[in-house]
């Protein structure tokens, strides 16, 4: 495991309350500097104040919104060690029925804006010759399901990404990982008094746990890709 001599910087981008809102308080706990990032900053009111985060509004398929937004956090607090990408779109429906803007706005937030905020950081990686760029993926990652196309393209273009930046960035000193979250998260899913184990859900503070863990990863022995899921999920 790497030394840490320095405070460290991390952005958050389509930050809300569930795994990005987990991830900023354990960030927070070591001392992180974290920018969040989302549409609609109002809704992060409550985490920023618990977290000493700083908010910023920017669409995430708005190309120069993100490079405003990186360019406020350079100097707010100095180039990101830790990039998320957590943007995405549920939009779901019989294929016959979708709306091709709205299809295209999903693509656009979860594929397209992991692109512009993957050249936004890694910029400013590469000047450094080190940072940790991490991109959250899905079930649909992997397997598209009925009615959950517009989702599954944008996910399978986000891995596809991901995969192709841990080749290029890697061997220049920037760490790529793509998570496939293979399960429903407790803080979006589970419900008071349902049926079965509690733990039958994503716990998003392990969640949390694993990003940093992969994170302060000693590069002679990197992940570029994991699969997180419950102990009772189906594979």
């Amino acid at each position: 495991m790497p030394e840490q001599t320095a405070v460290e910087t991390a952005i958050i981008v389509g930050a809300g309350k569930g795994l990005s809102a987990a991830l900023a308080r354990r960030l927070a706990r070591e001392g992180f500097r974290i920018a969040l990032v989302a549409r609609d900053v109002d809704k992060l009111a409550p985490l920023v104040a618990e977290t000493g985060a700083r908010a910023y509004a920017a669409d995430a398929q708005n190309p120069v919104a993100i490079e405003g937004v990186f360019a406020e956090v350079d100097k707010a607090f100095g180039p990101p060690d830790l990039v998320v990408f957590n943007a995405a779109m549920r939009y779901r429906g019989p294929v016959e029925v979708l709306d091709p803007a709205d299809v295209m706005d999903a693509y656009a937030v979860g594929a397209f804006g992991g692109f512009l905020t993957a050249q936004a950081a890694a910029r400013r990686m590469l000047a450094r010759g080190k940072g940790s760029l991490f991109f959250t993926g899905a079930t649909a990652s992997v397997k598209a399901m009925p009615h959950s196309v517009p989702f599954a393209m944008a996910k399978f273009a986000l891995r596809a990404l991901a995969q192709g930046l841990a080749r290029e960035l890697g061997p220049r000193g920037i760490h790529v990982a793509h998570f496939i979250l293979d399960g429903g998260i407790a803080s979006s899913w589970a419900t008071a008094g349902e049926p079965g184990p509690a733990d039958k859900w994503l716990d998003p503070d392990a969640i949390a746990d694993t990003y940093l863990a992969v994170h302060r990863q000693h590069r002679s022995a990197w992940t570029s890709e994991l699969e997180l899921r419950p102990w009772v999920e189906k594979f």
